[in-house]
């Protein structure tokens, strides 16, 4: 967006990752799941970064940011200067001990080298042992049951993403999941590991060729918090998505910023939320003052079904369906008081757009 916005000057991409930017998503999906081809990954051509003259500098951390100098430290002693700077730091998987597990064993899902990971063991594997009911948990699920590998879940919820999309919801993606073969361990965790069972908390054990384990995410956050910006279970920014620090944005998982839509200030672990924050940081780093208004938006795949979400509801009084889940035809309303927060539909992506837009016209004073 720099670039298209006519910014002639240096671009430095600095990431941790050893690969270049990715079509994350589908590392849960598509790709893990053996549909999608190697190259369909990566989002731009090797070629691109030196065609719009970016620095992709790979497989490297930011030690520290000097606010005084506007600089930052990377970890192997070099410093870059700058004139502006986003941080997209994401998130990092919450990490668990096993007890008894072989690191070998076990597999968390973030980068394309993990994804890769897990690919390798699925080939000569017959059964799996998925840590988690989230998202991430029930995605790489069904995309190793799309390799015909038996699939356990355990997880300590009674019902799968009760918390994000209320029981009706959850019920409904369990029985979708049974269907296709997984089994279910709820309210249960893993107590440990001994060889290759896995042994869990009521008792009962599953012998497993590999664990993948997603339990949820934490905020990148120590580069915010080293330089002493603002803090609000990540690192506030306002409505053009600048920290406390002038010059200084942040977007995507780490930035919690005040939602017109809701009312509150949010934080949004989301592919397209993060999309359309770096586009409008791009312009408000150019001076532009652009506000960040967009209407969250994630989509979930299970199988040939996918969820579509839009709005953001933490909390919610009322759950209207219309429609029919069994039916895979239904629009899922999640309203505080009168007011529609999120609506989640399948196979009604019409209805799914007139809500976002419902949802861009309602912003609050």
């Amino acid at each position: 967006m720099l670039r298209r916005e006519g910014f002639d000057g240096a671009v430095t991409l600095i990431s941790a990752d050893s690969e270049p930017p990715c079509d994350r998503p589908n590392l849960s999906k598509d790709y893990l799941a053996g549909t999608a081809q190697e190259d369909w990954i990566p989002l731009r051509p090797s070629e691109y970064y030196a065609q719009q003259r970016i620095e992709l500098v790979l497989d490297t951390r930011v030690s520290a940011i000097d606010l005084k100098k506007k600089r930052v430290q990377l970890d192997g002693g070099k410093t870059v200067g700058f004139g502006a700077l986003l941080l997209a730091t994401g998130a990092d998987p919450v990490r668990i001990p096993v007890a008894g597990a072989a690191d070998s064993q076990v597999h968390y899902l973030r980068t394309f080298a993990d994804s890769r990971a897990i690919v390798v063991k699925a080939a000569s594997a017959k059964r799996v042992v998925v840590v988690g009911a989230s998202f991430i948990g029930l995605e790489v699920a069904a995309s190793l049951r799309a390799r015909n590998i038996e699939v356990h879940v355990v997880a300590p919820d009674k019902v799968p993403l009760e918390r994000v999309m209320g029981p009706e919801v959850g019920g409904f993606i369990r029985k979708l999941h049974e269907q296709h073969g997984v089994v279910f361990h709820l309210g249960q965790t893993i107590s440990r590991v001994e060889g290759s069972r896995v042994a869990l908390s009521d008792g009962s054990g599953i012998d497993a060729d590999f664990i993948v384990l997603g339990v949820g995410v934490r905020p990148s956050v120590a580069l915010g918090e080293q330089a002493g910006l603002a803090m609000d279970r990540g690192i506030a920014v306002d409505e053009y998505l600048q920290t406390s620090v002038p010059g200084i944005f942040a977007a995507g998982d780490i930035a919690r910023w005040p939602d017109p839509h809701s009312g509150d200030r949010i934080r949004v672990e989301h592919w397209v939320v993060a999309q359309r924050q770096g586009q409008v940081a791009a312009k408000n780093m150019l001076g532009q003052r652009v506000k960040f208004d967009a209407v969250p938006f994630f989509w979930s795949q299970h199988y040939d079904l996918a969820i579509n979400y839009v709005g953001h509801a933490e909390k919610w009084d009322t759950v209207e369906i219309e429609g029919s889940l069994d039916a895979r035809d239904c629009a899922v309303t999640y309203k505080l008081g009168n007011r529609a927060l999120a609506v989640a539909t399948i196979y009604r992506d019409l209805q799914s757009l007139q809500a976002e837009r419902a949802m861009e016209r309602e912003t609050l004073p």
